[in-house]
């Protein structure tokens, strides 16, 4: 099926809320440790501060108290009507729809953190940016060693089709070898964009780092911009570069597609199964926070 999730793995405080949240690896047991989660990467990218980290505690709980109640039921059901699609059989349209699905949705929850995300960063220091670039800075050696962006268009070939393996599993089923074969073959024929990605990477990095230069400035402006820094991902991308990218998802459903019209029955139960799965736990997750805020009202009476 369907779609790669494309984790929003940009260093901004609630966008590390947002990795959580439409991870492909959602249980409910890592939903329910997001707070730790989050809050364990917001202090290793910048060491935060024991006030600063009091600060993230408060804004991550209400807005997690928010997405609980308001978001998940409607997560809920787009995986039911994901589920849907793939017992009917995908077409490439569809794993589209889910992968546009997914970034709206990050959309959604990155706006509506934005304040408490933009009044947090607002407090960072000198030596807390640093700390951020040198973090980037090593995560971009890992990201040229994973990807073997110095390595041959083969190796790059056979890293876009572990990935696209991984994903179909993490969200529907494994594979056996061979429609793992399949996927080797077909991905020769997505265009090879991974250099391109890494420069995207580098520029979105810059981009943050100038954003945060302005944080004191004007507390409004600076709110906005780091919305529009959040939400608007393509803003900034050649027109050429765009143009590929385009191409490289219409490449990858195709994939899921071929993928998902080759499961055997086992594999589609399996996948049925998994997403009913997901769908029953966003909709077990937001139950409970609906009992607790009634729980909490009755108290407080």
């Amino acid at each position: 099926m369907k779609s790669t999730v494309k984790r929003a793995a940009y260093a901004g405080l609630f966008v590390l809320l947002a990795a959580v949240f439409v991870s492909c690896s959602f249980s409910r047991f890592a939903y329910n440790q997001a707070d730790t989660f989050a809050a364990w990467m917001a202090d290793d990218y910048f060491d935060l501060s024991s006030t600063q980290k009091a600060d993230f505690q408060t804004r991550f709980g209400r807005v997690f108290a928010w997405h609980r109640s308001e978001q998940l039921p409607e997560y809920s059901q787009f995986v039911r009507t994901a589920r849907g699609k793939v017992q009917d059989g995908l077409a490439r349209d569809e794993v589209l729809w889910f992968v546009d699905g997914i970034r709206d949705r990050y959309r959604t929850l990155v706006r509506y953190a934005a304040a408490d995300a933009a009044a947090l960063l607002a407090t960072l220091t000198p030596a807390q940016v640093e700390n951020l670039q040198r973090h980037w800075d090593k995560d971009n050696r890992k990201y040229v060693k994973e990807h073997k962006l110095n390595g041959t268009p083969e190796e790059r070939q056979e890293v876009e089709a572990k990935r696209i393996t991984k994903q179909f599993k993490e969200w529907l089923t494994p594979l056996n070898s061979e429609q793992e074969q399949r996927v080797a073959a077909m991905a020769r024929d997505i265009p090879d964009l991974a250099r391109e990605r890494y420069q995207e990477r580098v520029r979105r990095q810059k981009e943050f780092m100038r954003l945060l230069a302005q944080r004191n400035d004007d507390p409004q402006r600076f709110q906005a911009r780091l919305t529009e820094w959040l939400v608007d991902w393509e803003h900034g991308r050649s027109p050429e570069y765009q143009k590929q990218l385009d191409v490289v998802w219409q490449k990858r459903a195709e994939v899921f597609v071929s993928l998902e019209r080759s499961l055997t029955a086992e594999q589609r139960a399996t996948s049925l199964q998994r997403l009913a799965g997901y769908a029953d736990d966003f909709a077990h997750l937001s139950h409970l926070a609906r009992r607790g805020s009634e729980d909490s009202r009755t108290a407080a009476r």
